[in-house]
Order: structure tokens, then C-alpha cells, then sequence
């Protein structure tokens, strides 16, 4: 075998059907025919190839206490209890620049499955023309007028056309997929951002307060130097920590402007910053069921895009291989010719044709081989970023389960840590006003105190985000019928 000769067919071959005799054309029409019946009901298959990872999918998630049913919280961010939350999430799901062009690929994907549909179809195009010639000198030749229709279709016999068409819309349903997981990702992303803002603010304030003890501290010490009780190297050091603690509170300053601006970046704001929060971090939530993992994967967006794509890849290898045989094309033309405009509507003056044309490759250069090996490196990569995307999914459910029992006690112990503190900055109080204990003590249990309960901030925090991680990795949910988001867009950008 040589080239692209594959599959051992005649060679082109052209039948002007419109120039035949009447009954040699009635015969060739019947056998063409006769020939698209066998082959229309050629419906094109996909070469959607099983992952691996599918067979490895245990029952149930090794980290989650049992199989409970899922019950997806399409609008989880609710679950809070923060108003102000639920505000920042849902201005985000309206103005992100990152759904909008999420939605844009979707119009293109949408309008690129019309494209390759339309070539199941004839297409046809109509032609008028007007010509006057003379020559200088001479009386004018009279005056031509054409007007005329061209048909052209080719037909789908081994479903080529067809399966380029289902890829087509196989990338649309991909699209749709990829909308839904934009969403749920830019959801995920503004409760994050939002609680990280709320925390910074939270840290700045205990920040201020272990300064405030500083001063306080540094203050005590200098009345005791002057007086000769304390030496002046212990007030030194005691400097060394006040500006250490005033370095890292600007820290926590510059932390929190640039959270609060990425903030008004997910929502679709100009960064310039945002006055009302809330005073403190929410609780934590209970846990959604997180189900088992064979349906994990059907209900998650990005694992749904991945598997459309293989199915779009399989059917362009069906439509690779559909190239190695015969194609059919049809046209037909009718046309009117005469010297007044008048004269083109004479039925005497009109002028038909139809024809069919054969073509069946047989060289060219290894072009048709090649496409083939690409389309199939295309599918086989296909299944490769499924597997990636399932393992990624499986791996952010199972980690989510496995550190949220940890994340727990930690905060647990924090908390303890911080209340304990606490205590005993109102015991050494006590003991300073009572002339037993000095007032160094006391400073230094208040800012144990508050280094402990912002150790217990960043653990609420953690605690937090794994929920929304939690959330994002079981799917599900802000799902939407993308005609209805494609035709919201139509309608703001005709309101624009």
C-alpha cells in the first residue's frame, strides 16, 4: 500500500449527469440514488475509548464515615450564615470578567456545531448580472441580462460530515461543562478571598493590641530604668520586640489591602477599596455528604468537559478515517439569459443542468494517513487529561475528608490555648493590682493571649476554606441551561 491508498477503491470518477441523454440521465440519477440508500443509514460512531482510571474507582471514599446520599447545596456560600458573603459571592456570579468569557467560548462553541451542521445540508446561492457592450465608433450590441441559481451538496455517505458534526457539538456540551466549573470555581474563590479579608482584619486588630503592650511595656520599663531598678539593656531588648511587633502589624496591613482588592477584582469592582465587613469569621458549617466516587465524577463539571472531549476526539477519528473514501457531490444550476430584464422570467430562455461528481483519493503525499495519526494522538491525549482531571477530583475529596478532622482539632487546641491565656492575663491583673506579681508579667500573659487567639483566627480560617474546598470538590450545583445564559448575554449586549 502506498500513500493513502487504503482501502483499494476506484479511482475519481466525474458523471456530468446534466449532459447526459433523458433516459441515460433518469438511469444515472436512479443509481445515485440507489447508491445514498445503503449507505444514509451510515450513522457515525465514536472511537470513545474506556480509562483506565474508571476500573481502579473504589465503592466509597476511604476518608468519609459512610455512603451517604448526595444532596447537592447549589448555593452553599448560604450555609454561612454571612449576609455579607452572600453578597460579595453572587455580585461575583454576575460580574466576573472570568464567566463572562466562559460564556463567550460557549456562543463560539455554539455557533461552530451550526457551522459544521450546515454542511449536512445543499447549499445554494443566487446570480444576476447585467452587461452592455460596443465598440467606439460602432452601434451599441444589445444588452445582456443573466439571472441564475447554483445547488451544490455533498453527500454524507460514510458519515464524515456527520461526525464532524457531533464533535462539533460533543466541544459545545464541553463548553457548557467548562461554564459550570468557571462558576463554581469563582464561587469557591470569592468566599475564600472574602474570609481571608475578614481574618486580615481580625489580625490587624490583635496586632494593634500586642503593639499597644508593647508601648505599655516599654513605658513601665523606662520609669524603672530612670528610678535604677531595671538596667537599660533590658528596656533595649524590650524595644528590639516593640518594633519587631510594629514590623509584622504592617504586615498584616499590607496583607489586608491587597486581599480587600482582590476581592473587588472578583466581583467586577474597581480596587479601591471596601469599608463594610463583617466583625468577625463565621462559623464552621457541618459538612455536605460527599457520596460515592463513581458519581463524583458524572456530577463534576471539569470531569464532564473531559469526557466530552474524548467523545469529540472519537468522532473526528471517525471522520479522519471517512476521508480515505469516496465522496459525493451533487450540483445543479438553472439560469436565464436574455437581452431584456423582461426576457429573464421567459420560460423558453431558461437553461438547467445537474451533475454528480465521484472522488475517491488515491495520492496525496500521506496528508490523509497523517490526519489520521493526529486525530488519534488528539483522542489518546483526551483520555489522558480525563484521568488526570478524575484523579484531581477524587484527590480533592479525599483530602478534604482526610484533614477536616484535623483542621478541627487544631482549632480546638488554639482555642483552648487562647482561653487559657486569657485567664491568666486576668490572674496576673489581679496579682499586679494586689502588689504580688509585676506588672512585666502581666504584659508578657497578655501577649501570649493574643498571639494564641490569632493562631486560633488562622485555624477558624483554615477550617473555613477546607469546607468551600470541600464544596468545590463534590460538584455540583450553579448549574444553568446554557441557551438561557447565552440568550442573557445576547440581551445585555443588545441593552449595550
Amino acid at each position: 500500500m502506498r500513500g493513502d491508498e487504503r482501502f483499494r477503491i476506484p479511482p475519481a470518477l466525474t458523471v456530468p449527469i446534466g449532459l447526459l441523454p433523458a433516459g441515460r440521465r433518469r438511469a444515472a440519477l436512479c443509481g445515485a440514488v440507489a447508491l445514498l440508500i445503503p449507505v444514509a443509514a451510515c450513522a457515525p460512531r465514536t472511537a470513545e475509548s474506556r480509562p483506565a482510571i474508571m476500573d481502579a474507582v473504589p465503592a466509597e471514599f476511604t476518608s468519609a464515615d459512610s455512603a451517604a446520599p448526595v444532596e447537592i447545596d447549589g448555593r452553599w456560600w448560604e450555609s454561612f450564615g454571612d449576609p455579607l458573603l452572600e453578597s460579595f459571592v453572587e455580585r461575583a456570579l454576575s460580574g466576573n470578567p472570568s464567566i463572562g468569557q466562559a460564556i463567550e467560548r460557549l456562543r463560539q462553541a455554539r455557533a461552530a456545531a451550526r457551522i459544521e451542521e450546515s454542511d449536512l445540508y445543499p447549499q445554494a446561492g443566487a446570480t444576476f448580472g447585467a452587461e452592455e457592450r460596443g465598440i467606439e465608433g460602432a452601434p451599441s450590441l444589445p444588452a445582456r441580462f443573466d439571472l441564475g441559481i447554483d445547488v451544490a451538496w455533498e453527500a454524507d455517505i460514510w458519515g464524515r460530515i456527520s461526525s464532524e458534526s457531533a464533535a462539533a457539538r460533543a466541544e459545545y456540551r464541553a463548553s457548557a461543562a467548562d461554564l459550570q466549573a468557571t462558576r463554581q470555581l469563582i464561587a469557591a474563590e470569592t468566599a475564600r478571598t472574602y474570609l481571608a479579608v475578614v481574618e486580615a482584619q481580625a489580625q490587624v486588630e490583635l496586632s494593634t493590641r500586642v503593639l499597644a503592650t508593647y508601648d505599655e511595656l516599654i513605658r513601665q520599663l523606662n520609669l524603672r530604668v530612670e528610678a535604677g531598678v531595671t538596667p537599660q539593656s533590658l528596656a533595649a531588648l524590650a524595644i528590639t520586640d516593640q518594633q519587631t511587633a510594629r514590623a509584622g502589624l504592617e504586615q498584616r496591613r499590607e496583607d489586608y489591602q491587597r486581599l480587600i482588592r482582590r476581592l473587588e477584582i472578583l466581583v467586577g469592582d474597581y480596587p479601591d477599596g471596601i469599608d463594610t465587613l463583617a466583625a468577625s469569621l463565621p462559623d464552621v458549617p457541618p459538612p455536605p455528604p460527599a457520596g460515592v466516587p463513581a458519581g463524583l465524577l458524572d456530577r463534576r463539571p471539569d470531569v464532564r468537559s473531559a469526557r466530552h472531549r474524548i467523545e469529540a476526539a472519537g468522532f473526528r477519528i471517525d471522520a479522519a478515517e471517512a476521508s480515505f473514501l469516496p465522496s459525493l457531490t451533487l450540483t445543479g444550476s438553472a439560469g436565464t439569459s436574455a437581452a431584456s430584464f423582461a426576457g429573464l422570467f421567459d420560460p423558453l430562455t431558461l437553461v438547467w443542468s445537474i451533475a454528480g461528481r465521484l472522488l475517491q483519493p488515491i495520492f496525496q503525499g500521506g496528508r490523509l494517513r497523517a490526519q489520521l495519526e493526529f486525530r488519534e494522538g488528539e483522542r489518546n491525549e483526551a483520555i489522558e487529561a480525563y484521568a488526570e482531571t478524575a484523579l484531581q477530583a477524587l484527590f480533592e475529596v479525599e483530602t478534604a475528608l482526610a484533614v477536616d478532622g484535623i483542621i478541627a482539632n487544631q482549632e480546638t487546641a488554639f482555642g483552648q490555648a487562647a482561653q487559657a491565656a486569657e485567664q491568666a492575663t486576668e490572674i496576673s491583673t489581679l496579682r499586679y493590682r494586689a502588689g504580688i506579681e509585676s506588672f512585666f508579667n502581666v504584659l508578657e500573659s497578655q501577649q501570649r493571649a493574643l498571639n494564641a487567639r490569632s493562631a486560633f483566627l488562622s485555624a477558624r480560617r483554615a477550617r473555613l476554606f477546607n469546607r468551600i474546598d470541600l464544596h468545590l470538590a463534590i460538584g455540583g450545583g450553579l448549574e444553568e441551561d446554557p441557551a438561557i445564559t447565552l440568550a442573557a448575554r445576547n440581551r445585555e449586549n443588545a441593552d449595550q
